[in-house]
């Protein structure tokens, strides 16, 4: 295990939470799955390139940027073991060889300088306890010329799934959940905080553009109540309150998802940002 500056999110990552995202890792990537295309295109990854992919979780977007940089590689940084150890298992089952997974924290992480072409995640970097320090690390990750590439969540309003759930503040103390600012997937909601951030590490370039995809929750809406509740912010909650509260919260979380039952699922819609930047010619040379 490598040396982690942001210990509060590793040890979330290392224990309930990841084993919940480890566990369920076909589940959430039919929620998140929409923004891949997006990622990998705004990525631009070529043939022969050296890819990283930040907070990747159980390896969904590291296999697919591999498949791309078919005579390249791909690499994958998580601070969660029991992610990382499934998406070893899903490369190999799928005969992935070109990439590799490490556990790392990306604030503090010695990467290889210069050593990659594109760096990438889906939702792996707004848990930073210090966000400059880590873009800064990336920049330096990265060739002249580099690319980045990330999702992120939009404000959480516009977010169904988050709706849903604010829905149930009558019976569970959901307090600042989806709060901006501090740590967690909120975190970069504010384009010109994104903005701020990537430029005091070192990126040029930025750019900031909304992205849409709907994504599928569960079966029917009593299956999806269950794995929203299940998850690790939803479990945070639920154990806060009493076993007929709990109760309460699936059947009124059931009736908020039946309005989204379709097509033989329950679909809901996530707005992001799609984050560029690049790593400038002149500034490396400099």
């Amino acid at each position: 295990m490598g040396h982690f500056a942001n210990t509060a999110q590793a040890e979330a990552w290392n224990g309930y939470e990841g084993a919940q995202w480890a566990r369920s890792q076909e589940r959430w990537d039919a929620v998140n799955d929409g923004f891949n295309q997006p990622l990998l295109d705004a990525a631009a990854i070529r043939g022969t390139d050296t890819v990283l992919d930040v907070g990747c979780g159980a390896g969904r977007t590291t296999r697919l940027a591999a498949r791309r940089a078919v005579r390249g590689r791909a690499l994958g940084l998580d601070l969660s073991d029991p992610m990382l150890a499934r998406a070893r298992e899903s490369a190999e089952r799928e005969g992935v060889a070109n990439a590799a997974f490490v556990q790392g924290d990306a604030q503090v992480h010695p990467l290889e300088a210069e050593g990659f072409d594109a760096v990438i995640s889906r939702y792996g970097m707004t848990f930073f306890t210090d966000p400059v320090a880590a873009f800064a690390n990336l920049h330096r990750a990265l060739r002249p010329g580099g690319r980045l590439a990330f999702v992120c969540a939009a404000e959480a309003e516009a977010n169904e799934w988050l709706a849903a759930l604010a829905s149930l503040g009558d019976v569970l103390p959901l307090g600042g959940f989806g709060k901006a600012g501090a740590p967690g997937m909120f975190s970069l909601t504010d384009p010109g905080r994104i903005r701020g951030l990537l430029t005091a590490g070192g990126f040029d370039g930025v750019g900031v553009r909304r992205v849409e995809a709907a994504g599928k929750w569960g079966a029917d809406a009593a299956d999806a109540a269950a794995f929203l509740l299940d998850s690790g912010p939803g479990r945070h909650v639920l154990d806060q309150v009493s076993e007929a509260r709990q109760d309460a919260a699936r059947r009124g979380l059931t009736a908020a998802l039946e309005r989204h039952e379709a097509d033989g699922g329950v679909w809901l819609r996530s707005s992001s940002w799609l984050v560029t930047a690049v790593r400038g010619e002149a500034a490396a040379r400099s």
